[in-house]
């Protein structure tokens, strides 16, 4: 892996690039835009490092995820005078969150930030993130991230060849559609929703009675704009990166789910550095995590008031009917079961949420 060629890095990159723009289908965990812009967006020197790592992300440049990381490219440079380098590519150019994922283990991406959503394809500890309004506060949220619970689900891959190096994340999930606000679950009924191929994820709209559609998010756009689909689901950053407001009307600040951003770094790659190296990693990366919840926090503010300024109507519904719709997803998922959600791991998160009752 060390002096790697930035042309034979691409050259791969690219390749699963086309082969995951010619996939019919594509992954519907993904949570960024589909549109590549052509080029890297990094403030590093091009790849001429030591090691040059190549970093995928689903969204659009302006995103956090991608603002995070080449923030974490910054720090990665000047920690090790330069012979790091990472250059980090949005909008899908190398693949789905899937393709990103396995990617770390085949060696054509080094790192990457994904939703958790994804990993459940790999295993199980993340989907406690995935149960519906288990947070009700960012402050829960992130108190649970940086504990030690939070951790050791980061860390919980490592055996399958994925380092986690911190967590970023994305915000409150919210709805926007193009039929009527979303005042209560019973509105959400007959409504064609996308969401990712998340069976929590898609219980908890069938229980609302709405009708989830998993689907690639490169696609999404389209098909709001078609009629394919009534709505779908994102933080406020997506929804305003992607131009939603462009083919939605409305937007109900659910904030029906998390949605943590696991940054992961290919192992074997890791394990070929030297010490200092994989210092300056670690440490770059939880660096640049205060930077990114920051633009996190930031673009929830200014994307709701440009979605507004484009036409989207906005309502914030009362939350309760929402949690007592969805108790059964609870009921169905938290137990001692392959695709279910660790009973111990939910005790601890639930221990750590009580510490920071919302107000």
């Amino acid at each position: 892996m060390k002096k790697k060629v930035l042309s034979v890095l691409m050259a791969v990159s690219l390749t699963a690039a086309v082969l995951a723009g010619c996939s019919s289908g594509g992954d519907a965990s993904t949570s960024g835009s589909g549109a590549a812009s052509g080029s890297a967006v990094s403030s590093s020197d091009g790849g001429s490092g030591e090691y040059a790592l190549i970093a995928g992300t689903t969204t659009p440049d302006q995103h956090p995820y991608n603002l995070g990381l080449i923030k974490m490219s910054e720090l990665v440079s000047e920690k090790t005078g330069g012979a790091v380098t990472l250059d980090v590519f949005g909008n899908s150019q190398l693949g789905n969150e899937r393709d990103l994922i396995e990617g770390l283990q085949l060696g054509s991406v080094q790192v990457t930030c994904v939703s958790t959503a994804p990993l459940s394809g790999f295993t199980d500890t993340f989907l406690v993130f995935d149960l519906p309004f288990i947070f009700e506060t960012v402050e829960q949220a992130r108190a649970v991230m940086d504990s030690e619970i939070g951790t050791e689900i980061l860390n919980s891959i490592e055996d399958q060849g994925i380092k986690g190096l911190a967590w970023f994340e994305n915000g409150f999930r919210n709805i926007t559609n193009n039929v009527k606000p979303i005042t209560v679950p019973d509105d959400l009924k007959g409504i064609k929703i996308r969401t990712m191929e998340n069976q929590i994820h898609m219980e908890a709209f069938r229980v609302m009675g709405a009708d989830p559609t998993p689907m690639a998010m490169g696609d999404v756009f389209t098909a709001l704009q078609q009629g394919t689909i009534d709505a779908q689901e994102n933080p406020v950053p997506i929804i305003e990166t992607n131009k939603f407001g462009e083919v939605q009307k409305y937007i109900s600040m659910t904030g029906h789910l998390f949605s943590p951003a696991p940054v992961f770094m290919s192992k074997d790659y890791y394990d070929t550095m030297p010490a200092e190296y994989q210092t300056a990693i670690t440490e770059a990366a939880a660096e640049a995590t205060p930077y990114q919840r920051e633009q996190i926090d930031e673009q929830n503010v200014t994307g709701l008031e440009s979605l507004q300024q484009a036409g989207m109507e906005v309502n914030e519904p009362e939350k309760a009917p929402f949690q007592d719709a969805t108790k059964s997803v609870y009921d169905e998922f938290v137990k001692d079961e392959a695709g279910c959600v660790s009973p111990d791991i939910y005790s601890q998160v639930e221990e750590i949420i009580a510490q920071y009752p919302a107000q």
